[in-house]
């Protein structure tokens, strides 16, 4: 099996495209979270996201990619309770802490906030000069954040949006279960593969054991027919464009 990757955002390093989500995952076994992001990296998902929001997961992380660094594409997130230009220096300082490292590959503002954008940007670029972090985006930006955050950017800043993406939850039962039965694939795979057959979208899905971090990594071999993707399509339509983006 070999990981596909494609180019980030502006950065244009190589990424993994499926990774490593790493909310809650501070909350169960340790020891069964580091070998679960261990096995991941194994296996080709060197894309690893957290958020300093995300309790004790940069610590688990840490351990989890001792020795390892250089092979990780490692993202944090800055709250937007701490996004003025020092409190986003701060806080990706504490981050790098946490993570026992010395750069982030790419810095996110968690969400939008009270503090205005230029400021948060001001505090990014400073990283990226520091060399603290060498790309920065957001997450959970809509289009007319987006376009606001360009105006204040410029082009070839924003590396990424990270935002909520996926097939939904039980509704696979009625549709995604039996139809993948029919592959040899299972559910996350097909739903990790259709999330991903855009070439600007990545996936970062958690996995809390080795056989999940398995699992998500074999979405990787799986390529969709154009036959498969309009069943997927009709089983769960995009349906309206909601008033605001969600996010959890």
């Amino acid at each position: 099996m070999t990981m596909k990757s494609r180019p980030f955002g502006s950065s244009k390093h190589k990424v993994s495209v499926i990774g490593q989500g790493t909310w809650y995952i501070d909350r169960g076994d340790r020891k069964d979270a580091i070998a679960a992001l261990r096995r991941g990296v194994d296996l080709g998902m060197t894309h690893i996201d957290t958020a300093e929001m995300y309790g004790d997961a940069e610590l688990v992380i840490a351990e989890a990619i001792a020795g390892r660094r250089d092979d990780i594409f490692l993202v944090s997130k800055v709250l937007p309770s701490n996004a003025s230009r020092r409190g986003t220096i701060t806080a990706c300082e504490r981050s790098l802490a946490r993570l026992n490292t010395d750069r982030l590959d790419c810095y996110l503002l968690h969400w939008r906030g009270s503090y205005p954008l230029d400021e948060t940007v001001a505090g990014f670029e400073e990283l990226t000069r520091a060399g603290k972090i060498r790309s920065w985006g957001v997450s959970n930006f809509d289009t007319d954040d987006l376009n606001e955050l360009l105006a204040v950017a410029g082009k070839g800043k924003i590396a990424c949006n990270q935002v909520l993406y996926h097939l939904q939850e039980r509704a696979i039962e009625h549709a995604v279960i039996p139809w993948c039965a029919q592959h040899g694939a299972s559910p996350r795979q097909v739903a990790l593969s259709f999330l991903t057959r855009q070439a600007s979208v990545f996936a970062i899905p958690k996995a809390a054991s080795q056989e999940h971090a398995a699992d998500n990594a074999a979405a990787a071999d799986l390529t969709l027919s154009e036959n498969e993707i309009a069943e997927l399509d009709q089983a769960f339509p995009r349906g309206p464009k909601p008033r605001g983006l969600p996010m959890l």
